[in-house]
């Protein structure tokens, strides 16, 4: 099994102006056993005000609970919407922007991310001094 998953997830920009008609951005959903407790979503840069891909980082267990109820703080907030919609809210400096996604892909990729690391063991075989010198930036010999 492969440590890594990856999966296309289309989202839809939610503005004041025009809520559902613009066109899908090609979000890419990817998680990793190298970062168990992390799910990355990568934006290209048609979708980025910097004209490069951005990608935001949250916690595996947001998506796992915003997929049932609202959840979050700070800068990303996950909810349902009806039954067949999550909701993604992501804060940052420049704005706020409110994707809505199909909660059937978002659902599917997190069963693939069990199948890399299950609920819950993301702490197993994880080596603390070197997640330390990870999260501080330092380099581990």
């Amino acid at each position: 099994m492969s440590s890594t998953v990856a999966q296309s997830a289309p989202a839809r920009l939610i503005c004041d102006a025009a809520p559902q008609t613009g066109p899908a951005i090609p979000v890419r959903l990817r998680y990793t056993a190298e970062d168990p407790y992390a799910v990355r979503m990568d934006f290209p840069a048609e979708a980025s005000l910097a004209d490069t891909g951005v990608t935001w980082v949250f916690a595996r267990s947001l998506l796992e609970s915003g997929l049932s109820g609202p959840s979050g703080a700070g800068d990303v907030h996950i909810w349902p919407w009806g039954l067949t919609h999550t909701m993604v809210e992501l804060r940052s400096p420049e704005g706020v922007a409110l994707l809505q996604f199909g909660s059937a892909a978002m659902r599917h990729f997190l069963a693939l991310s069990y199948g890399v690391v299950p609920a819950g063991g993301e702490a197993d075989g994880m080596d603390v001094e070197e997640a330390l010198a990870l999260l501080l930036g330092e380099a581990h010999g």
